[in-house]
C-alpha cells in the first residue's frame, strides 16, 4: 500500500510542477506580447525600432502558441490573473516607449535577463524531477530560453543599457516580473 501511495504522490507533485511551470510561462509569453503592443501604440510605424519590436513580438506569439498547446495537453488552466497582468504589461510597454527608444529597449533587456534566469531554474527543476520523462519539455523550454536571451541581446544592441537610470529601471521592472511570477505560480 505504501508504494502505491508514494507513486500517486509523486505524480501529483509532478502535475503540480508542470502546472507551476506552464502557468508562469504562458502568462510570461502573453505579457511579452502585451508589452510590445503597448510599445507599438506609442512608437510610430516609421520609427527604426518598430520592425525590431514587431520581430520580437512575432516570436513571442509563437511562444504563446506553444504554451497554449502545452497547457491544453497537460490540462492546465492559465493563471486567473491573466487579465490583470495583461493590463500591467501593456502599461509597462506604453510607459517605457513614452520615455524613448533606449527605455523601451531597456524594458526588453530587464525582462529577458530575468526570464532567461527563470527558464534556467525551471530547466533545473525538470532535470531534478525526471530528465527522461521531461525530455520533450526540456527541449522546448531550452529553445524558448535561448530565444528570450536573443531578445536580451537585441535590446543591448539597440542601446537598452544606455537608458537613463537603467539600473533603477531594471530593478523596478524585474521586481514587478518577480511578483507576477510568484503570483502566477500560485493562482
Amino acid at each position: 500500500m505504501y508504494k502505491i501511495s508514494a507513486r500517486f504522490m509523486h505524480k501529483l507533485s509532478r502535475k503540480e510542477l508542470l502546472a507551476k511551470i506552464l502557468r508562469v510561462d504562458h502568462i510570461g509569453e502573453l505579457a511579452a506580447i502585451r508589452i510590445y503592443d503597448g510599445q507599438k501604440a506609442v512608437i510610430s510605424g516609421q520609427h527604426p525600432s518598430r520592425p525590431i519590436i514587431e520581430e520580437m513580438q512575432a516570436q513571442e506569439k509563437e511562444h504563446l502558441d506553444i504554451m497554449e498547446r502545452l497547457c491544453a495537453k497537460h490540462n492546465i488552466q492559465p493563471t486567473v490573473l491573466a487579465p490583470l497582468l495583461s493590463i500591467a504589461a501593456y502599461a509597462l510597454g506604453v510607459g517605457t516607449a513614452l520615455c524613448g527608444k533606449e527605455t523601451a529597449m531597456a524594458c526588453t533587456t530587464a525582462v529577458e535577463e530575468l526570464i532567461g534566469e527563470h527558464y534556467n531554474q525551471q530547466l533545473m527543476e525538470l532535470l531534478d524531477d525526471d530528465p527522461v520523462d521531461h525530455a520533450d519539455l526540456l527541449k522546448i523550454l531550452t529553445k524558448l530560453r535561448d530565444d528570450e536571451l536573443h531578445h536580451y541581446d537585441v535590446g543591448v544592441e539597440n542601446d537598452g543599457l544606455k537608458a537613463p537610470q537603467y539600473e533603477a529601471l531594471k530593478w523596478i521592472i524585474q521586481t514587478g516580473c518577480k511578483g507576477a511570477i510568484w503570483l502566477a505560480e500560485r493562482m
